[in-house]
């Protein structure tokens, strides 16, 4: 698990896509970036491709609010949920994910985009330690913010 964790982020071209499309952010602290969030739509949800948090700011509910920041933006845009796929068994995925309000998909549950991502994983090995499909509800009238929320470590001038 420690390979996954320091896993590194993904390729300047990945992340100018999401950039550009408008389905990334970064979550800044002291004018550095120490968190982000990439999206995708995904049979109509706005799918949580990726959101990472520096360990050194770990356990500050800087994913939480990412996670609500995305929750506002997937409900202005009349997604149906948020939807992610993560491991189940680390700490700081699955049952980190229940605790932000996701819940395991059964099998039948399993949308066809979400189970093209699975399949996806699994060609790149990540299903060495159990994988699963998550989705929670829209709870946009609850949002928190938490701290400042950019749309681009690029632009910090685009604050959302």
């Amino acid at each position: 698990m420690a390979a996954i964790a320091e896993d590194e982020p993904p390729f300047a071209a990945t992340l100018l896509g999401y950039v550009e499309a408008g389905r990334a952010w970064v979550h800044v602290d002291g004018g550095a970036p120490v968190a982000y969030v990439l999206v995708d739509i995904v049979d109509g949800c706005a799918h949580l491709e990726q959101l990472s948090v520096r360990a050194s700011h770990a356990r500050r509910r800087i994913g939480a609010g990412l996670v609500e920041h995305v929750d506002a933006w997937a409900a202005r845009r009349g997604a149906g949920a948020l939807t992610l796929t993560t491991f189940t068994e680390v700490p700081w995925n699955g049952p980190y994910y229940v605790r932000c309000g996701f819940r395991y998909l059964r099998e039948t549950e399993i949308t066809p985009g979400l189970r093209a991502i699975r399949r996806a994983e699994a060609a790149h090995g990540l299903d060495r330690r159990p994988r699963a499909c998550m989705r929670r509800q829209l709870r946009a009238a609850q949002r928190s913010d938490a701290g400042t929320v950019r749309r681009s470590a690029g632009d910090p001038n685009s604050e959302r």
